[in-house]
């Protein structure tokens, strides 16, 4: 581990209250004040350091392995992608066995995926050496995540679900679904042009499927443009209110994959709390949304 890499991990231990405001202010240009916290970006932050620190079950949900038993007791078993393997060591990773398609992870935090739509093209030892990597990783020492910091690391294979996906992300407040926001065009954080689309565009949509001006993305989009409804929408609503339902706020990750509903993962605190990206307006609205305990 890199000197920084120490330093952070030793100021997030001893104050991440401190490094949060250092962060909020360097990254939004904002001063951060967690005794009335206004907006999404500094209500998450308020969360982070509070009610979801050393949160039992927000932590659980964190892991992208241990939710899986979460979604199973909200009666939800049926939603979850098909699991391969789960390993504490790289090396123990039996490659053979693998199938001809696979997606890697890492459970700890967020952005450790790689996608290996065929194994015989994929370069084993690069994948290795980043998996390594990743576990190396105190990931909640990056942006003072702090439900992160305990959970055992693990690498899980799940099912290829293939590359043009469109996911769902539902926004969630207070135990109530409001809005959920997809992103056409990305594959696995980049573009796609067989998607039909130059390059990921975002758009949130509310429960009746009516585009909101609530990214650039949509405020620029033509009178006539729409998104194709999923046939599953309703369902994925359904799912949404019943996995949040303890949480102040989490955002519910699906994907409707040829008429199934695909469980991705459930995320408390995007962004970390310091979206440069969600419209100032945005955040004002979603943090007028999001009613914290006194």
């Amino acid at each position: 581990m890199s000197i920084k890499k120490q330093v952070k991990k030793i100021m997030c231990s001893i104050s991440p209250e401190l490094v949060s405001k250092y962060l909020f202010r360097s990254m939004l240009g904002q001063h951060l004040d967690l005794r009335k916290p206004q907006g999404l970006n500094a209500k998450i932050t308020w969360l982070k350091l509070n009610t979801y620190r050393d949160n039992p079950l927000v932590t659980r949900c964190s892991d992208k392995y241990a939710v899986r038993n979460y979604v199973s007791e909200c009666g939800f078993t049926e939603i979850l992608n098909e699991l391969y393997g789960v390993w504490e060591d790289v090396e123990n990773i039996c490659w053979d066995a693998l199938p001809q398609s696979f997606v890697l992870k890492c459970n700890h935090g967020c952005g450790y995926n790689i996608l290996c739509p065929e194994k015989e093209l994929a370069d084993r030892e690069k994948i290795i050496a980043k998996l390594k990597k990743w576990m190396e990783d105190d990931y909640w020492a990056v942006f003072a995540e702090l439900q992160y910091r305990t959970i055992p690391k693990r690498i899980i294979c799940e099912k290829y679900l293939g590359d043009s996906l469109i996911d769902y992300k539902f926004y969630c407040f207070n135990g109530k679904p409001l809005y959920v926001l997809t992103c056409i065009g990305r594959i696995d954080g980049k573009h796609s042009h067989e998607s039909g689309y130059d390059d990921p565009k975002f758009y949130f949509l509310d429960k009746e499927w009516r585009i909101c001006p609530l990214t650039r993305d949509s405020i620029n989009c033509s009178s006539d443009f729409s998104i194709p409804r999923p046939d599953n929408l309703d369902r994925m609503w359904e799912i949404s209110e019943k996995l949040c339902m303890p949480f102040p706020f989490v955002r519910v990750d699906l994907y409707d994959v040829n008429g199934r509903v695909i469980f991705g993962e459930l995320t408390f605190t995007p962004s970390a709390g310091l979206d440069t990206g969600r419209l100032l307006e945005t955040d004002v609205l979603f943090g007028n949304c999001l009613l914290l305990a006194e």
